[in-house]
């Protein structure tokens, strides 16, 4: 493991360098990988890992999802299998299932967690909140975690351009003595471009305030407010949705994604940076409080507890996506859909 340093904080990484690819090979090549679930992360991390040569099979139970499994090449009876017979089979049970399912099909699933097994999870969720979800693995297994930090697809295109996602890693339950060897090596497997040490508990809680926070909640509340803003002060839909996203999106955020915001900032024009240098406190300032609130409600376990009530009502999806409906149908998601339109051809 090397130390690395991040804005003058020290913290552990693990490269494909130190870390390559025939040792994780090595150290999985008695194990019979179980991925479990093939939805959002299982068809990326099954995939990447098979082409990467090691023994892998996936659980599924039939339908939709199955019939895309089998059309990635996975075949029933000798790499397929219902989700009991994986995880028989499995010596690492990579749950992969959505938190919703885990909760559900946990009783099948450790049944199969005979001793020295690992059951592996890409989220702390169910492992953090267990007083809540149940899911209390038995004392003699490996307890582990590799979480990408991105979707299953990016995992996988990244993968297929040559590329790698990072992840955090982290062990809950080390039973065997190899729980470290066997985390490091399925993050080499699945594709991770470095690896970064964390906790069940500090994954759980960073990525449900992310999700809530800059990554989709803060953004959309953002966007949406500098929108409705512009449109009532008699902005068009086509201004206010390019002054709003679309600059955001296909100009700015390629650039700091690159080199950094100052970099950023440093490429824009001089009205740009004094107005952005200026505003950027008092933004800071009103949004900080709200997401110390968001943190906090995350940490006590309210935001999992809000997930997992609503995740059991039988009509749930039926309410999802009648909130995205509303989502998806509203005036400004409505004009992005005229402006990918007219982007040219490859944008």
């Amino acid at each position: 493991m090397a130390k690395m340093n991040f804005g003058g904080v020290e913290e552990t990484v693990i490269t494909r360098e130190e870390f390559p690819l025939e040792k994780a090979r090595e150290v999985l090549k008695n194990e019979t990988i179980a991925v479990i679930g093939y939805g959002v992360q299982g068809p990326g991390q099954s995939l990447n890992l098979r082409d990467n040569g090691f023994n892998v099979i996936v659980g599924q139970r039939e339908g939709k999802t199955y019939d895309k499994a089998v059309k990635d090449g996975w075949v029933p009876g000798e790499t397929l299998f219902s989700i009991e017979e994986a995880c028989e089979k499995g010596t690492i049970i990579m749950c992969l299932l959505s938190d919703a399912a885990v909760l559900a099909v946990w009783p099948k699933i450790k049944k199969y967690l005979t001793a020295g097994k690992a059951l592996y999870f890409s989220h702390g969720f169910a492992i953090t909140w267990n007083d809540r979800t149940g899911v209390v693995p038995p004392k003699d297994i490996d307890v582990i975690m590799v979480a990408p930090k991105g979707s299953g697809t990016s995992l996988r295109t990244m993968f297929l351009e040559g590329r790698g996602l990072n992840s955090s890693f982290a062990i809950y339950q080390d039973y065997t003595g190899k729980a470290l060897e066997r985390t490091i090596a399925l993050g080499i497997g699945i594709g991770s471009g470095y690896l970064f040490e964390t906790t069940f508990k500090r994954e759980a809680v960073s990525d449900l305030t992310g999700e809530r926070g800059s990554l989709m909640g803060a953004i959309q509340g953002l966007l949406l407010a500098q929108y409705e803003v512009l449109r009532e002060k008699g902005h068009s839909p086509s201004e206010a949705f390019n002054e709003t996203v679309e600059e955001l999106t296909q100009s700015l955020m390629p650039l700091f994604a690159k080199r950094g915001m100052d970099w950023m900032y440093a490429n824009c024009s001089t009205t740009a940076q004094r107005g952005a240098l200026d505003w950027m406190t008092p933004f800071h300032d009103a949004i900080k409080p709200v997401v110390e609130k968001l943190y906090d409600s995350v940490e006590s376990g309210v935001e999992a507890q809000k997930s997992i009530d609503s995740n059991s009502q039988p009509d749930y999806r039926e309410k999802l996506e009648a909130e995205l409906k509303d989502l998806r149908e509203s005036e400004m998601w409505r004009t992005a859909e005229t402006v990918r339109k007219l982007r040219p051809e490859g944008c």
